[in-house]
């Protein structure tokens, strides 16, 4: 590890091979970053002790076990007080049908995203659960027609903003005619 704190670069390495593949196996992993077994594992157990990875896990696919509607929703609070707070989270975290929650800024105090078989499964949800938790003042429910992209895989270089293919030409434009003597002009 170079710091405490920072990641190297054979880290990012071991992170980048290990968030597309978790089941691949030390000798090829090692022989993917340019390290020999041992110290790759070193390098993966001091990441599993710092808690850089949480865990391991399969993803599955949902429409192959009848989980084809996903619904965010959005709820308000009619206190954003500490008790209030905690009583959602508490009961929130406990069902099964929610993936991910949110505490939010704006207008909705949190997002939760919520999978289940049909629309007929979300109204229970919604009477049974989500109406029941004291504090729950406002839900307003969105369904996703598509998922036009889903990923597990955190992005471990920096963000670069890419140039339209138009601005990239122009970059270079001018220096392809000062390396041979001439000007361009562009209009």
């Amino acid at each position: 590890m170079a710091t405490r704190d920072r990641l190297d670069e054979i880290d990012r390495k071991i992170l980048k091979h290990l968030q597309e593949e978790a089941r691949i196996s030390n000798a090829e992993l090692a022989d993917r970053v340019g390290l020999s077994p041992a110290p790759c594992l070193r390098r993966v157990r001091t990441l599993e002790e710092r808690h850089v990875i949480k865990k391991y896990v399969t993803l599955l696919d949902p429409a192959a076990l009848d989980l084809g509607v996903t619904i965010f929703v959005q709820i308000s609070l009619d206190l954003q007080v500490e008790d209030r707070l905690e009583i959602f989270e508490h009961a929130i975290t406990r069902r099964p049908e929610v993936l991910e929650c949110y505490l939010m800024t704006g207008d909705a105090d949190y997002l939760v995203r919520v999978v289940v078989p049909d629309v007929a499964a979300y109204e229970r949800f919604l009477k049974d659960v989500l109406t029941r938790v004291d504090g729950v003042a406002g839900i307003k429910s969105s369904f996703a027609l598509k998922q036009v992209k889903y990923s597990t895989v955190l992005p471990l270089e920096p963000a670069r903003s890419p140039a339209s293919p138009a601005e990239g030409a122009a970059a270079k434009a001018p220096k392809r005619a000062r390396a041979r003597g001439g000007t361009r002009s562009f209009r």
